[in-house]
């Protein structure tokens, strides 16, 4: 198999962080539901994991991170905390749904949104950005990296300009975490969104949230803690406020691991030959005849993803003939990304996507661009 759907999950772990997980079933007790050794160990190995993942997204204070079971969580969470009825925010046609969703329905309870459109190669502009900020907008909600085009956001450029017109920034950064570096004091970035199971190449069911210095959000889900027990009311402080109920403790030891691994190989390393990839495969499947591709390839920075069309075949169809006669896994559709492709054109017929891994080689997107080249003749 040739596996090219690592912006949906990866599947190849390194090793260490398949170990981390058997290792945590055999030791880890419930953290902050003990003082034995098994709870202890566990709520060590947890806040080790918040210190990594601090370090790691230049997050500060390791208490201000939060796990959850996605990115998905994560965005709830964020959205439906820091955003209240009568607040101005700010998105952009690039989102996933997980973005889209809970700001759609904060807008159905009084939120004025604003969607900054993206151009004809899935661009989001800063200028645009720019235009859309008035005096009543407090937020900005937006993706680091379209999971569609692989087209990168300008986010230090963005968050200069919120620090400038004082607009808080959220950013989704499942798509980019573990393949770009990310440091949220550069940026700005007051909360950030992340996922484990994709470039940071944890298991799933890992994510968190990082929660700038300056910002407060209410409990979002309550029940046990392990602390102030007799409250009728959940914790406020962070993390307890935001993780009620037993934590994901053998999952986290994973991500943990996956942790020091990106810390090992140095994330500029894995954007280097994962663009590497990219290009080798772009390169071959942008002049095949009857072949279309989406996205800024011109830009220096981007996600390794490449989404085409064959023809007028439609994508899932494709994406369908890849994996049963190729042995060639691919995500085919919208990829839950609607605005970006009412963008592109490709609403109705969607993209195929590929997209690709630390543990991809030369000879898998070779394979992949040859693939493409016998069903588009």
């Amino acid at each position: 198999m040739i596996y090219l759907d690592n912006a949906a999950t990866t599947i190849k772990k390194p090793q260490c962080v398949k170990q981390a997980v058997f290792d945590a079933m055999d030791r880890l007790g419930n953290s902050a539901r003990g003082m034995h050794g098994p709870a202890l160990a566990a709520a060590r190995e947890i806040y080790a994991a918040r210190e990594k993942a601090a370090a790691f997204f230049g997050a500060g204070r390791a208490e201000r991170t939060v796990f959850t079971s996605n990115a998905t969580e994560a965005l709830n969470i964020a959205i439906e905390g820091a955003i209240k009825p009568g607040m101005h925010v700010i998105t952009t046609e690039a989102e996933h749904n997980s973005v889209l969703r809970p700001l759609y329905r904060k807008a159905r309870k009084g939120v004025k949104l604003t969607i900054v459109k993206a151009d004809n190669k899935g661009r989001i502009l800063a200028e645009d950005i720019e235009k859309a900020i008035c005096p009543e907008t407090s937020w900005l909600f937006c993706t680091h990296a379209s999971n569609v085009t692989g087209n990168l956001l300008p986010l230090v450029e963005i968050g200069k300009i919120c620090r400038g017109k004082g607009v808080h920034l959220g950013v989704d950064v499942a798509q980019s975490g573990g393949c770009i570096p990310i440091d949220m004091g550069k940026t700005g970035i007051e909360l950030l969104c992340f996922t484990g199971h994709k470039g940071l190449l944890g298991p799933q069911g890992t994510g968190g949230l990082c929660v700038g210095q300056d910002i407060t959000l209410p409990p979002f889900k309550v029940g046990g803690s392990g602390i102030h027990s007799f409250e009728k009311e959940h914790p406020s402080i962070i993390p307890e406020a935001l993780e009620a109920g037993t934590a994901n403790g053998h999952s986290i030891a994973g991500l943990s691991a996956a942790f020091d691994f990106l810390k090992e190989t140095k994330v500029e390393n894995i954007q280097k030959h994962e663009s590497c990839l990219m290009r080798i495969f772009y390169e071959q499947v942008e002049k095949i005849p009857g072949v279309t591709v989406y996205g800024d390839f011109e830009a220096e920075d981007r996600t390794a993803v490449v989404s085409l069309n064959i023809r007028d075949y439609d994508s899932k169809e494709m994406g369908d003939v890849l994996w049963r006669e190729y042995d060639i896994a691919v995500r085919a559709g919208v990829h839950c990304a609607p605005l970006i492709h009412r963008a592109l054109g490709t609403e109705k017929q969607g993209t195929i996507r590929f997209s690709f891994s630390w543990f991809n080689t030369e000879e898998e997107a070779l394979q992949a661009a040859w693939a493409v080249k016998k069903l588009a003749f």
